[in-house]
């Protein structure tokens, strides 16, 4: 029976994508990466989206697969290429890049979880410009994790540098402008109180943020004006993207989609980043940082052509699957 529902999974992952885009058809190229591993597998396409020309790949594992490892790796105060990480991490069998960052200083501005620490912070008061300069946004950015037991989440999340953990709730919280720039769990509690949620600890092991959230119980919810993140017309820009989400069995989807690549891929929209993960049976996915931090390695090779010209973007932290006997 167990064989069976793996086996249903693995059709409903090929299925073409027909959810209110072009049709998308996605091919195994296990071979062309090296990877005979059968806890895992990638996939690609180069199927037009919209009329458009478009090309995307994805790796899908289970994260309650007691071989694998879901872990994230982060440089302190320095980025790293996603090659880079790759060979000081033993050669994983994937490397996604993750978080928004700093070019000025280098650092994340999302919260990263490693093996249950927080290693980094979300950026959760935002400064106003103009007439309100004495006034500040506080935002709950999301982000995906995955527990000690195996189990995936996605969730809006507050961190403060004075607590050990980071805090969750599983609901978008709206942001608020006062003229306040001190941010405590208590204050985010009662931003949320509005709402009637209460920010509870995040038990992750490995976490890593982003946004906007574009899936939630199976449905379409772009979580990007609560986020201020490309809300508007931004939306519907066209970029390279780097997403992840899970299914209901537990099997944890990543991918990339190359972009800024003219007549060959044009990049999507999250609208249309959205529809990908629904077709590929997410309940629940997420927008990490897209243009040219865009990678994705599997066993250390490329899949998409990154988009900028000095090839791959170094960045802060990454997110990868490794056999659990690599240490």
């Amino acid at each position: 029976m167990k064989k069976c529902f793996i086996i249903l999974w693995v059709l409903i992952a090929v299925i073409p994508a027909t959810k209110g885009f072009g049709q998308v058809q996605w091919a195994n190229v296990d071979s062309n990466f090296g990877l005979d591993d059968q806890n895992a597998h990638v996939y690609m396409t180069t199927d037009s989206l919209d009329g458009q020309p478009f090309k995307a790949y994805y790796f899908i594992a289970s994260a309650r697969n007691k071989s694998l490892r879901f872990e994230t790796d982060t440089s302190l105060d320095r980025r790293l290429t996603p090659l880079q990480f790759y060979e000081r991490n033993q050669h994983p069998l994937l490397v996604i890049n993750s978080t928004f960052f700093s070019f000025a200083t280098n650092r994340s501005l999302n919260l990263v979880i490693r093996n249950g620490r927080l290693k980094a912070f979300n950026q959760d008061v935002i400064p106003r410009k103009g007439k309100d300069t004495l006034t500040y946004t506080h935002v709950f950015a999301s982000s995906f994790g995955i527990s000690k037991k195996g189990k995936p989440d996605i969730a809006w999340t507050f961190t403060d540098s004075n607590l050990r953990h980071a805090y969750a709730v599983q609901k978008v919280v709206e942001p608020l402008t006062d003229s306040s720039n001190d941010f405590s769990l208590a204050a985010a509690n009662k931003i949320a109180g509005r709402q009637n949620l209460r920010f509870k600890k995040w038990k992750m092991k490995n976490a890593v943020g982003g946004g906007p959230v574009l899936l939630q119980d199976g449905i379409v919810r772009i979580s990007s004006a609560a986020e201020m993140k490309f809300s508007g017309k931004a939306m519907q820009d066209k970029h390279p993207r780097t997403l992840v989400g899970y299914r209901p069995d537990g099997a944890v989807i990543f991918m990339a989609i190359e972009g800024r690549n003219k007549g060959v891929a044009e990049g999507a929209t999250l609208t249309q980043c959205a529809a990908l993960m629904q077709a590929l049976g997410c309940v629940e996915a997420i927008n990490l940082d897209g243009g040219g931090s865009s990678c994705m390695l599997v066993n250390g090779r490329e899949t998409i052509k990154t988009s900028d010209k000095e090839g791959e973007r170094p960045v802060p932290a990454i997110f990868m699957v490794r056999n659990r006997r690599v240490r």
